[in-house]
């Protein structure tokens, strides 16, 4: 048995990352909170560059510094999540366009898909200029992108 949180897997392109839905993640209602869905979709982009070996910290520490920052999300919220649920994050990114990343997520139980994402996210340098990612940097995320991505 191991101590470390999971960060999920990659099935083909897609990365998994399970959830669960605990009681601080509901509101009156005892419905997942949609601000909570957002969470959940971070988690996920971030364990996917966990998993493909880029880690934050590391692209801090590089130079010059870089950071990925959210530049526009369309959220689709299709059913509810309640407590106890047990969530599936599914990530994957389809594209790098410049400094931008092309994702598309969905929360799902089970196979009915509760809430869906396209983000755009961006590189940037620590002063919030947009950078292209390194070339290092795009060689480790390249084996999940589709295809002419």
């Amino acid at each position: 048995m191991t101590d470390q949180p999971t960060m999920g897997a990659f099935a083909g392109r897609e990365h998994r990352l399970p959830v669960r839905v605990y009681y601080e993640d509901t509101d009156f209602t005892g419905l997942v909170y949609h601000a909570n869905y957002l969470r959940y979709f971070e988690r996920g982009r971030s364990d996917f560059l966990r998993a493909a070996g880029i880690g934050h910290a590391e692209l801090l520490e590089a130079e010059p510094p870089l950071a990925f920052v959210v530049a526009e999300m369309t959220v689709k919220f299709l059913k509810p999540a309640r407590i106890d649920d047990a969530l599936m994050v599914r990530t994957r990114y389809e594209a790098i366009k410049g400094p931008r990343l092309i994702i598309e997520q969905a929360i799902t139980r089970g196979e009915e898909t509760l809430c869906t994402a396209d983000v755009t996210a961006a590189c940037i340098h620590l002063d919030g200029r947009p950078r292209r990612p390194t070339a290092g940097l795009v060689d480790r995320i390249r084996p999940w992108l589709a295809l002419g991505g």
